[in-house]
């Protein structure tokens, strides 16, 4: 399938008639169109670049001209909560800043007590969606390339579940400053209060980490080699080459804190934090570079909330900053 240059950036009837979805949906769709068929493999396509430019995200920003495209996109992945958005042409979009990613499955766990609800809860478990992408076009080990990791939860650990869920989505967002500060209240930050929130019995008080940060296990192997892209990094970590079926898992653990602190301006805030504690893991177990995973899949960045514990201190409604 070849790519597109841009797609609708703004919402669209398909976002707004989103009602859930289904794990197995969004896993078949990213593994529907690996770029190659097995990682690796002798004569198989080298993995596509795609490039970001100042002109591209740029595009439309002088007034009385075409809509700027990154706003529109921003807009969206604050209002669209879809999983999935395909497109008229079943194409997708082609995102402005992270066009070069890797899809991971895996499982969510909490294995340590704590005191925040829904999801954080000691004992949770859930089927977890990821893209670990960079910013911009470079890709390769040992040049300036910036990593984002992000990734949607469904509260199951059926692969094979039937009813429609809503996916709780986790974006460790990269500073993308005054367009984010123009569309929703925190430019360089997002809130957890969805995994606080979902599987939460009703009547029961929202309590949601302010902060999260995944680290790759200790005892994850380094991969060698100059010049590396990151995507044969990942899939290396669970593949041999030339071997369709995955032989290892990749695993992140899971630490939170209530105690930081910003500083600098909206476009080059700077945090420091303290007393991190590790809470679980998140164990990936498959993986795909796939035309779908770079174009197809979405994910939410949760509305800003003036208290993230609570949903009537939203600072968007219905497309809009109310505060």
């Amino acid at each position: 399938m070849e790519p597109k240059f841009f797609g609708i950036e703004g919402i669209t009837d398909e976002d707004r008639a989103y009602q859930g979805s289904r794990f197995s949906e969004v896993r078949d769709a990213i593994f529907a169109n690996p770029y190659q068929k097995v990682w690796g493999r002798a004569g198989e396509p080298p993995l596509p670049v795609y490039e970001v430019t100042t002109r591209s995200v740029l595009r439309g920003v002088l007034p009385f001209g075409a809509p700027y495209l990154f706003r529109k996109a921003t807009e969206r992945a604050v209002d669209s909560h879809a999983d999935l958005r395909w497109g008229a042409d079943r194409k997708g979009y082609r995102r402005l800043l992270h066009p070069n990613g890797i899809c991971l499955t895996g499982l969510w766990e909490i294995t340590e007590e704590n005191p925040y609800s829904g999801y954080f809860k000691k004992g949770s478990r859930a089927l977890a969606i990821g893209r670990y992408s960079t910013c911009c076009t470079e890709t390769r080990r040992g040049h300036a390339r910036s990593l984002a990791l992000v990734g949607k939860l469904y509260p199951t650990t059926d692969p094979n579940h039937a009813e429609l869920l809503r996916t709780a989505n986790l974006p460790v967002l990269l500073v993308t400053g005054a367009v984010f500060q123009g569309v929703d209240k925190q430019p360089s930050q997002r809130q957890l209060y969805q995994l606080a929130e979902i599987g939460k019995p009703k009547g029961e008080g929202t309590r949601a980490p302010e902060f999260l940060r995944f680290l790759v296990a200790t005892e994850q192997p380094r991969i060698e080699g100059e010049a590396l892209d990151f995507r044969n990094e990942i899939m290396a970590q669970i593949f041999d080459k030339g071997d369709p079926k995955p032989k290892r898992t990749l695993t992140f653990n899971i630490e939170v804190t209530d105690e930081g602190t910003t500083r600098g301006l909206p476009v080059f805030q700077r945090r420091s934090f303290k007393n991190w504690r590790r809470i679980g893991r998140i164990v990936f177990d498959n993986a795909v570079v796939s035309y779908n995973g770079d174009f197809v899949i979405h994910f939410s960045h949760p509305t800003w909330r003036n208290d993230r514990n609570d949903s009537s201190t939203v600072a968007r409604v219905n497309g809009h900053k109310v505060r």
